[in-house]
């Protein structure tokens, strides 16, 4: 190189720098979270050949100002001294690859930014051409963002990423080597936050976990990303319109590999405690569970339920004060009424037996208390609810309490406390666990007495069998018409009040005019001919099929006549009648919202084309079978709730794919739309205007009749 003119040319430069990217390489420059120890390598800057100088020079030397082109298409401009580059400078290689800041004697040290072709970007400081102390990474693909510490090329030390452009999704704290280590806290796009310690990119150590959707927060050890050690959960229930609780749950305890397991305190929101053994999440092993009044209970738990004392012997674990309520002053059973028939010395005994028998059958009471409390109502976030004297009915007409001689009036009548006996039939009235048990115990005596008669202790006895032998077995098998499909149960009782309202007429006109008359199946035959219901569909013998298929025997439908029916009874006789009515519709069309707001009925057509509603968990049709053999052809022990997940699985078990799964959502959305349609056509467009009508015209007839008098 010894021209001197402003132009050199076929010189070499000497030295070397290469980048170190943990997040992109040459191919495909991606961040990459979790590291990717990839290496952008700069060209040799001291085998490159000059093809052409123009600048500054000194002693036949590059220095000053100048720019540099390359043979291998690389060019250089900036600073140079004694022939190297040094000072500020811009390296662009051919490939694209940009490096803009500080150059010392041929080496890429100081501070600089680095543009990659996709757009991606590092500025920050440098060291021997690697990220080396603190910088700014961005990629332009993805919008991930990096601000912190850098050592040889990797995040190390302290630093914030963000995971996406809104920043909804980060982490900020200790990196070792593009790893997160050490402590930071980390927001994930649900918008869960989990601040403590980690290791290799997963929770490990000391931290607190805080489930926003869930409503949950976890603060204690953590085992490569799991709850496992000593910690403390916290279940934040928040309450909602009909629900019972607005305390939380709490959980103080082992954990192992994410479940309670070993030794742990668990807090109930109502107030009771428990201490003892867990075991896969369950209370198992020793225990202790203390009542809101501080009375103490001990024993041995096995799968979640404590062993306890019964009528057939079984060992009981006793209370330290033996003269206490074993069940605590806030589940006290109201069962004077069932008590005041048996001896008085045996009251204590019976009661506490009684309780017992409560005690050991606590998680599956709960499980159906809960489970028929949330029936006719949408998912919540706590979704739990009191339970009201309509789904009660439902319970025991499920649990075919009404074939043992007893109606579900006469239940009201038995059950009842201090109410009005104008309340005593309500369908919207509620009661806590407490009071579903003393119902329990009360209607188990009733229709069990007899057979108990020579038991020691006559009312646990009767209680024990009754769970045995009807709620066991059959509660959470939902039949009828209204609860037996949750998405069609939420609509039909948005038409309950206004269907109350017409119970309740009916109850008013027909004598004896008593203020606790119920309606019998008769009057309601009368009202629907006198409402003009009937018709070629919904014909007097379809009702009478309709009425018997839960109520009576079917074979002899005249002997329920006179029976008086509640509420759930009355509504579900208007359901099944609505499916009757207004069952038939042309084949693959839904009526269109016109023709519901005009009421008009579907096209006729032939015999050979006409299609009714037999899906398999739906209302069914009124073809030529009776109403009895339609509710045998669905699946009367379906769960409710559970159809869905139990065709899911079938379905993934026989490996049908997405596709069929795409196809069953369509069908159930269409089916909602229908029964939705029936319903509306039903009530808003037949019964509701019948009934509106029939009542203007027997107010005008009896003014009439007063004016004529008068």
């Amino acid at each position: 190189m010894s021209k001197t003119a402003g132009e050199r040319e076929s010189g070499k430069l000497v030295s070397c720098s290469t980048l170190n990217s943990a997040d992109v390489d040459e191919n495909n420059p991606r961040y990459l979270p979790d590291g990717d120890d990839g290496v952008y390598k700069l060209p040799a800057l001291w085998s490159l050949v000059v093809q052409r100088y123009r600048g500054d020079t000194c002693d036949g030397k590059f220095h000053g100002e100048g720019v540099v082109w390359f043979q291998e298409g690389h060019t250089y401009k900036g600073m140079f001294s004694k022939g190297l580059m040094d000072g500020p400078g811009v390296f662009t290689q051919a490939a694209g690859l940009k490096y803009e800041g500080e150059f010392v004697c041929n080496m890429i040290i100081g501070r600089g930014t680095y543009t990659w072709p996709d757009g991606s970007s590092y500025q920050g400081e440098v060291y021997n051409g690697i990220r080396h102390g603190t910088g700014t990474y961005k990629c332009a693909k993805t919008g991930v963002f990096y601000r912190g510490q850098w050592y040889q090329g990797k995040r190390h030390g302290k630093g914030t990423v963000y995971y996406n452009e809104d920043k909804t999704s980060w982490y900020k704290g200790d990196w070792v080597k593009n790893n997160k280590e050490g402590w930071g806290e980390r927001c994930y796009p649900s918008g869960n936050v989990y601040s403590g310690e980690w290791r290799n990119n997963l929770r490990h150590g000391e931290g607190r976990m805080r489930w926003l959707e869930l409503g949950q927060q976890y603060v204690g050890q953590w085992l490569d990303g799991v709850q496992h050690g000593r910690g403390t959960h916290v279940w934040l229930l928040r309450r909602v319109d009909g629900s019972q609780y607005s305390q939380n749950n709490q959980y103080e305890g082992d954990f192992v590999q994410g479940q309670r397991h070993g030794q742990g305190t668990f807090h109930y929101a109502g107030g009771a405690i428990y201490e003892g053994q867990w075991k896969n999440d369950g209370k198992h092993g020793q225990g202790k569970f203390t009542f809101m009044d501080g009375r103490v209970f001990e024993g041995e738990f096995v799968d979640n339920q404590m062993k306890t004392a019964s009528v057939d012997g079984n060992r009981a674990l006793w209370p330290l004060d033996s003269d206490s309520s074993v069940l605590g002053p806030d589940m006290a059973l109201n069962i004077e009424c069932v008590l005041d028939k048996i001896p008085e010395r045996n009251h204590d005994t019976e009661r506490k037996q009684v309780e017992f028998v409560v005690l050991r059958q606590d998680v599956e009471l709960r499980s159906i208390y809960s489970f028929y409390s949330r029936l006719g109502h949408a998912h919540t976030p706590d979704n739990t609810f009191l339970l009201s004297r309509l789904q009660l009915w439902r319970l025991f007409k499920d649990c075919n309490i009404h074939r043992h001689g007893i109606s579900l009036i006469q239940i009201d009548h038995l059950i009842k406390e201090d109410s009005k006996s104008a309340e005593i039939h309500c369908p919207f009235s509620s009661m806590l666990f407490c009071r579903f048990l003393s119902c329990l115990v009360i209607v188990a005596y009733h229709i069990y007495s007899k057979d108990m008669a020579t038991q020691k202790n006559i009312v646990a006895a009767c209680l024990s069998k009754l769970i045995t032998d009807n709620i066991l077995p059959n509660a959470k098998n939902v039949k009828g018409f209204l609860f037996r499909q949750p998405d069609v149960a939420v609509v039909a009782m948005s038409y309950m009040k206004r269907s109350w309202e017409v119970y309740q007429a009916l109850r008013r006109v027909n004598p004896p005019p008593r203020s606790d008359r119920a309606v019998t199946y008769r009057h309601l035959l009368w009202a629907f001919k006198d409402l003009c219901m009937l018709d070629r569909k919904l014909t007097t013998l379809r009702l009478l099929e309709i009425i018997t298929a839960e109520s009576c025997d079917s074979n002899t439908p005249s002997s329920c006549l006179n029976m008086e029916i509640t509420f759930l009874e009355f509504f579900e006789v208007l359901l099944g009648s609505a499916v009757v009515k207004c069952q038939q519709v042309e084949r693959g069309r839904l009526l269109s919202r016109s023709d519901m707001e005009a009421g008009s009925e579907p096209a006729e057509v032939e015999d050979s084309e006409k299609t009714v509603l037999t899906t398999s968990s739906s209302f069914q049709s009124a073809g030529s079978s009776t109403l009895q053999d339609v509710l045998n052809q669905q699946d009367i022990n379906t769960k409710v709730g559970e159809t869905s997940q139990s065709a899911e699985l079938t379905e993934e078990r026989r490996g049908e794919g997405k596709s069929v799964q795409t196809s069953e959502m369509e069908a159930k959305d269409n089916e909602l739309q229908l029964r939705t349609q029936i319903l509306q056509k039903f009530f808003n467009h037949f019964f509701f205007p019948a009934f509106d009508h029939h009542q203007s015209v027997t107010t005008n007839m009896r003014e009439k009749k007063l004016r004529s008098e008068a």
